[in-house]
């Protein structure tokens, strides 16, 4: 039996599938059993190790919940600041003006091109030398301005190309009833590119809270992963112990977020027509553009 898409696998090839499986689960399984042994050779799997973050309950509302608050802070503030500032970016970038056009681009190629790290140490240098900013706060500044820097200048090329990815019907239709450029870029275009975007958006949305724990490392945001220091500091060697727990609570946020974006996709689809077109991340980061509009 055929697909359009592929042959379907006949007894060998299933056999041969089954045999596969089975050697990846034994090779999981071997591995797992490894990583556990040598835990419990270096004392990782005692319980005074782990039972902290069950009995204590000042482990979650002194350390754990507090760092899950920043990093939640983090990545809203720079959600909220990135996503408008990248909508303007990418709407820049298909301008018919080239000094509006040329400039936009040159912006957003630099930004993408640093590491979100270096712009999150440079804006704390920079607070440092030419503000007041209290030295508490200074570092949720420094990494909300490199994660918006950064993540304006990704979701600007999502944005584009979400929008070259519309059919050019749409765009000779507006302009047949007489659309100007703005009015037709708000009202016919972003409307409709949304849908096309949203896959990426959510992927970029899990990058920014994330990249979060970039500010706990290095500038002394006390965000969820900086504090495992803490929590090692206060109940023992237990730092294998505290990092899964917070790359559980990291995995759990991420999920919810996930979820929650895929909801409201679904929402956005069934509220209005899709265009079929999906925004991969891989065309985005490859800079690949099309005609403007």
């Amino acid at each position: 039996m055929t697909s359009v898409l592929y042959d379907a696998p006949g007894p060998k090839a299933k056999r041969r599938n089954l045999l596969y499986t089975v050697v990846f689960l034994v090779a999981l399984g071997l591995a797992l059993w490894w990583v556990l042994d040598t835990m419990a050779e270096k004392d990782q799997l005692a319980s005074e190790k782990w039972s902290p973050f069950v009995t204590e309950s000042e482990v979650w509302t002194t350390f754990l919940l507090p760092g899950l608050w920043e990093t939640v802070k983090a990545a809203a503030l720079a959600l909220v600041i990135a996503l408008p500032l990248g909508a303007i970016l990418g709407i820049g970038r298909l301008s018919d003006h080239r000094w509006v056009r040329v400039p936009v681009g040159v912006v957003v190629e630099f930004f993408r091109a640093i590491p979100v790290l270096l712009l999150m140490m440079f804006a704390y240098a920079a607070l440092v030398q030419f503000t007041d900013i209290e030295s508490e706060i200074r570092p949720l500044y420094a990494v909300v301005t490199g994660l918006v820097l950064y993540n304006a200048s990704v979701i600007a090329e999502i944005v584009r190309a979400g929008i070259l990815s519309l059919p050019s019907g749409q765009t000779d239709a507006a302009k047949a009833i007489g659309m100007r450029k703005g009015e037709m870029m708000l009202y016919v275009l972003l409307p409709q590119a949304v849908t096309a975007m949203l896959p990426a958006l959510v992927s970029q949305l899990v990058v920014i809270v994330k990249d979060t724990a970039l500010g706990g490392a290095l500038l002394g945001l006390s965000e969820l992963l900086s504090q495992t220091r803490a929590i090692t500091a206060n109940y023992g060697a237990n730092t294998i112990a505290a990092l899964v727990v917070v790359s559980l609570i990291f995995i759990l946020l991420n999920f919810a977020l996930t979820t929650l974006a895929s909801w409201l996709e679904r929402r956005v689809r069934r509220a209005k027509k899709s265009t079929g077109a999906v925004v991969d991340l891989e065309v985005v980061d490859a800079g690949l553009g099309g005609p403007k509009v």
